[in-house]
């Protein structure tokens, strides 16, 4: 068997609720079929790939997002143009669609209540609300016996005078809002993290001790509104300066006895959320061979952008089955895998001058999947586009990927084969 192949067991021990008799039919009998319409809060690349999904399958598309010709929404239907806390376009997404979706956690949580009141809206509200709070998703770990790094609420000065001396060296990261690495500061004493509580705006913030780690991974489920649950293995994650670079999706990514405890936790967060849509949760491997989990994403995400080429079913397309409540079937993974972001500074020359990148020599090569998010305004470490490379083995998906990050200048990193 190749390198490319999983065959973890996590995967037999889910495959069977999501492939049950039960699951199927009570998905058959609530199912919205094409030719639908698929509503979308978020007009972003996440979005752009979901409308693309959803169109595959018949669906008609309507995006709503405040910026006009968004990338989701030039592949869509229809976009309409209101902020997402407009009420009038929450009615004309109503009259406009049969179900809803988000491709963003960030979105007013009020915003979905409203529209769940009308219409099929996934995933609840409840579930994106504790993803917008760092403190509430810890809890919801915890609750669903989820290992954290140690951690603590930072709601007020004194709150600072109280941590524990062995909560340091600690990351600060501001309890709402904050992605890619934003909203977080590095301490490593109590003065450093009083003076960096100010720095963030003196708003609630969570403080957690900063770990020895091994590696990075993520995992990505599906779960149907009848509880079925179906998976992709988890995924190794490479970041530089706090954002996404690299996602090597084969087996041995991630070290096998670890991918199934991986899953079952997740699984234990989905059902915890009663969620319904696709969700991703990131890990924390640690040198002493333990995890803790380190957040979650209550959508599709960037580290699972590589199974629209390496699956035979992507999660855009589980997000999509989710919304329109069709059945779910458990992914097979056919293609080991690199995912490479692009981000706008391979728009620039060293003088930071436009220049076109050489895509005919990266698409001369076998394999290499080029996705671009039809973004007009290119600026440094901003998300373009990304690059997909699938191979039969993960020797040759590191080979081609280390020549595509050659010719983009991307940082790449190829890992040990055998070290899983």
């Amino acid at each position: 068997m190749h390198a490319g192949a999983y065959t973890s067991a996590a995967s037999a021990t889910l495959a069977a609720s999501a492939t049950s008799a039960t699951s199927a039919t009570s998905a058959a009998s609530s199912a919205i079929p094409a030719p639908a319409t698929l509503g979308i809060l978020g007009g972003g690349q996440l979005g752009r790939m979901l409308v693309h999904a959803a169109q595959s399958m018949g669906y008609g598309t309507v995006v709503l997002d405040p910026a006009a010709n968004s990338p989701a929404g030039q592949a869509a239907h229809r976009q309409i143009v209101a902020a997402y806390d407009d009420a009038q376009g929450w009615q004309h997404l109503l009259q406009a669609c049969d179900a809803i979706t988000t491709e963003f956690e960030n979105v007013p949580a009020a915003a979905l209540e409203h529209l769940a009141a009308h219409k099929p809206v996934s995933p609840p509200a409840p579930a994106v609300a504790k993803a917008q709070n760092r403190l509430h998703e810890k809890q919801h770990f915890d609750r669903c016996a989820v290992p954290c790094a140690p951690y603590r609420a930072l709601n007020q000065a004194a709150d600072i005078a109280q941590l524990p001396a062995d909560i340091f060296p600690a990351i600060i990261k501001t309890a709402r809002m904050g992605y890619d690495g934003k909203g977080q500061v590095t301490v490593h004493n109590a003065s450093q993290a009083q003076a960096a509580w100010q720095q963030l705006g003196g708003v609630p913030c969570v403080i957690e001790k900063r770990l020895a780690l091994a590696l990075e991974c993520s995992v990505i489920i599906a779960r149907g509104a009848d509880g079925s649950v179906v998976h992709f293995e988890p995924q190794r994650n490479v970041h530089h300066n706090g954002i996404l670079a690299t996602t090597y999706a084969f087996a041995g990514a991630v070290p096998a006895h670890l991918a199934h405890e991986l899953v079952q936790a997740t699984t234990r967060i989905a059902h915890g959320l009663d969620y319904t849509g696709v969700l991703c949760v990131e890990y924390f491997i640690l040198q002493d061979g333990s995890w803790v989990v380190n957040e979650m994403a209550p959508r599709p995400h960037n580290s699972g952008h590589y199974t629209i080429n390496a699956c035979t079913h992507s999660q855009f397309d589980l997000q999509v089955r989710t919304t329109m409540r069709l059945p779910l079937v458990q992914p097979r993974h056919h293609s080991a895998a690199i995912l490479l972001n692009l981000l706008g500074d391979i728009w620039l020359d060293a003088a930071g001058q436009p220049h076109t990148p050489p895509w005919a020599q990266v698409l001369a090569l076998p394999g290499v999947h080029l996705h671009l998010y039809g973004k007009q305004d290119v600026k440094p470490g901003r998300k373009m586009g990304h690059i997909t490379i699938t191979a039969a083995t993960a020797r040759e998906a590191q080979t081609q990927a280390a020549q595509v990050a050659k010719l983009l200048a991307l940082p790449f990193e190829p890992i040990a084969l055998g070290e899983a």
